[in-house]
């Protein structure tokens, strides 16, 4: 069960503006559960650390998206007392993929009422050698998130402003005597003028990056090797370590590894962990840190 029945309800200001009604939700839920409840409405990061900073006694309940709960592990470990505490999580405003993969219910209603009657589970965290932590797992290269380029593509075979624009002219001149030649011209100059809006191109495949991955200090894959993707994510008081090479005429088998401790290197790469792209960096180093953090699930 619960540790207390006191809880500080920290509610991110985006799940504030995107669905409100599911904070007011949460909130009656939350009130109607505990013995006492204090409900902070935070402006910011500041506001929202110091509300961390003044819990007293009260266990925390954050609610709002993935990255809320992020930031809520990020301030406690930086404040060295992520062990102090166990933190629950009422998810609002955001998809959740990262909420859902550590088991935190997806409604509003039932997240609250594992918050009030869940039981703490102590998950395994990674951090990094600038102090970062991340919860899920790490994915290199990043995918990037917005198209690099926009293109114009201009419409053949369809009807468009320009062809409209063209058959009035031609046709509110068929009688007035104009060569049929310079109508032409008119046409296809209007035609190069209308143009359809402009489309999202599609993003490209990320290129193959050449990377050193040591865990444990033993060379997994050295910069020799091509490789599409890297994945490290904590399991089981270890990292579990994915790299897929490129393959070079037969399609090659993924390179996996468990450790504590996983180090990237090489050219200047950009890395995603959890939700937060970073970057760019020519090596970090993560370090599992067992049982690091809290979680009320569903018991």
């Amino acid at each position: 069960m619960a540790t207390s029945d006191q809880l500080l309800v920290v509610i991110d200001p985006l799940a504030r503006h995107t669905d409100s009604e599911s904070v007011r939700i949460a909130k009656d839920v939350l009130s109607a559960g505990a013995a006492s409840t204090k409900v902070c409405l935070p402006q910011g990061p500041e506001e929202f650390a110091r509300a961390l900073e003044r819990r007293g006694s009260r266990r925390p309940v954050v609610v709002g998206d993935d990255r809320a709960l992020l930031r809520a592990v990020s301030l406690l470990h930086r404040q060295r007392e992520l062990a102090a505490c166990a933190l629950s999580l009422v998810p609002v405003g955001g998809a959740g993929v990262l909420a859902r993969s550590l088991g935190v219910p997806t409604g509003t209603v039932a997240a609250a009422r594992a918050a009030l009657d869940g039981a703490e589970r102590w998950l395994d965290l990674l951090v990094d050698d600038s102090d970062g932590v991340v919860l899920g797992a790490v994915g290199i290269p990043s995918i990037p998130s917005i198209p690099a380029a926009l293109t114009v593509t201009e419409g053949e075979g369809s009807a468009s402003p320009g062809d409209s624009a063209a058959s009035t002219a031609s046709g509110g001149s068929a009688g007035s005597g104009v060569p049929s030649s310079w109508l032409r011209t008119c046409q296809s100059f209007v035609r190069t003028l209308a143009t359809r809006p402009p489309r999202l191109a599609s993003p490209a495949a990320p290129e193959p990056s050449r990377l050193r991955v040591e865990v444990d200090g033993v060379t997994l894959v050295d910069l020799d090797q091509p490789v599409e993707a890297v994945s490290v994510a904590p399991n089981g008081g270890g990292a579990t370590v994915e790299v897929r090479p490129v393959p070079a005429g037969a399609e090659a088998e993924p390179l996996r590894a468990v450790g504590h401790r996983v180090t990237v290197s090489g050219p200047t790469f950009r890395y995603r962990a959890d939700s937060v792209v970073t970057g760019p960096v020519r090596t970090r180093t993560w370090t599992v840190r067992e049982g690091a953090w809290g979680l009320t699930l569903p018991g």
